[in-house]
């Protein structure tokens, strides 16, 4: 067997592989040997059937069997021991007079090269790495929500801006009637407020939908509607009000302090509000990195210029789908898919360069760290390492959550380089704020 390479440009080339007799002779004779032991034939005894009926009945269909395993083989092997790297697969070239009844074949495979770049860490504009902050609008906000959780509900026969109020929700042409409970708090609306204000329990008020509450994505909750449904109401419905309660404050007290983190843990108020400060920030981070990894990404791909074989992996994309495409739709295809492809290749090259390895231990590490945050959340503080281990074991035995964690673990990694490589300039900014302007 013979494999040569022509290279039209650096990012197409076509690869020729010449097959003889002599590459798959004695396969294909081994397993027509084999196929005449077990042939059953009427006319002939078993194993005794003629080879030249065999060969013809099924020597075609071997050698071809035999010379596109032998193709696969040694293509794929000629470009691992040639270091060619290839985007896509090879494509075979469409040969109108090729003849499987000759004894020597000649075949054809385009080839879709990776582009030759350099990826400098060290950005010419400086990217913005968010330091959130809970400032003390928000930790007060959280210290009064966990009041009012731990907090009682006292009845009253009139409604103020401060309660509860459970009602029901009726529209009859949009087949809303839902109860549920309301915390006036929660309304935008001020005529929505100053209609409820002042009510009595059996009063009915009419409010409108369109711009009711803070968070809009609550609607669909409290009219027990679809997501869908809820985003295009703009509709009035009427409330009922069928129990109006006051929820009192819990006190600021070592009992609450004792229910909310390990006895002892928190001994006063401003105590309370820096852990809250703390566990706030520390969440905020993983916004903040998420931002400064979409931040990088996006700049690498606007800045990195490089050219891809754009003919060869739209014909890739237009055979190899599920279903066939037409050149106008597999173009299509392509563009949506490009600026991911620039960024697999960016990253792989990142990657490399910087010979970024996940070893299964420190996989294991990053799974019971994971493990762990997810027992916190269900009040399983402090699990025993051999319990982590055990979890540990199950979970990495499942292909798809290993994949899972080790793209995590390498984004991780990823981030902590350009946290140390690319240009960075730290803005301190509040949550309210880093959602104004990081999803403007």
């Amino acid at each position: 067997m013979n494999i040569t390479k022509e290279q039209i440009d650096k990012l197409n080339a076509v690869v020729k592989v010449e097959v003889t007799k002599d590459d798959y002779q004695d396969k294909v004779n081994t397993i027509l040997k084999d196929y005449k032991k077990q042939a059953n034939i009427p006319g002939f005894r078993k194993g005794q059937v003629p080879m030249g009926l065999i060969k013809k009945q099924y020597g075609k269909a071997v050698l071809v069997d035999e010379v596109n395993k032998l193709l696969q083989d040694n293509l794929n092997k000629y470009l691992t021991e040639e270091k060619l790297d290839v985007l896509g697969n090879p494509l075979p070239k469409q040969q109108d007079s090729f003849d499987w009844g000759t004894e020597e074949f000649s075949f054809e495979f385009e080839l879709g090269l990776a582009p030759e770049f350099e990826v400098p860490l060290k950005t010419k504009k400086p990217i913005t790495l968010y330091k959130i902050v809970a400032d003390k609008k928000m930790v007060n906000e959280q210290v009064e929500r966990i009041q009012k959780q731990y907090g009682k509900l006292v009845n009253k026969s009139e409604t103020s801006k401060a309660d509860e109020i459970t009602g029901t929700f009726k529209n009859e042409a949009e087949e809303i009637e839902k109860k549920t409970t309301l915390d006036l708090s929660t309304l935008k609306s001020k005529k929505a407020i100053d209609s409820l204000v002042g009510k009595k329990v059996g009063d009915s008020v009419t409010i409108k939908t369109k711009g009711l509450l803070r968070e809009d994505h609550m609607l669909a909750s409290i009219l027990g509607v679809t997501n869908e449904k809820a985003d295009k109401l703009n509709i009035e419905v009427s409330f009922t009000i069928e129990e109006i309660n006051e929820r009192e404050l819990a006190e600021l007290n070592q009992e609450l302090f004792d229910k909310l983190f390990r006895e002892g843990t928190i001994t006063s108020e401003k105590e309370l509000k820096d852990r809250i400060k703390e566990d706030s920030e520390k969440q905020f981070e993983q916004q903040s990195d998420q931002k400064l990894l979409n931040d990088v990404t996006e700049y690498f791909i606007e800045n990195i210029k490089f050219d891809l074989p754009a003919g060869f992996l739209t014909k890739w994309i237009q055979i190899t789908g599920e279903n066939p495409l037409t050149e106008e739709q597999a173009s299509e295809e392509y563009e949506k898919s490009e600026k991911g492809l620039r960024y697999q290749l960016i990253e792989g090259k990142i990657i490399k360069d910087n010979d970024i390895q996940i070893q299964f231990d420190e996989l294991k590490e990053f799974a019971k760290g994971f493990i762990k945050s997810q027992m916190a959340q269900f009040g399983q503080l402090n699990p025993q390492e051999e319990e982590l281990d055990t979890i540990a074991g199950r979970v990495l035995g499942n292909q798809d959550e290993v994949k899972r964690l080790s793209e995590q673990l390498m984004s991780q990694k990823l981030m902590n380089l350009y946290k140390e490589k690319v240009n960075l300039k730290t803005k301190e900014i509040t949550y309210e704020k880093f959602v104004a302007e990081a999803y403007k």
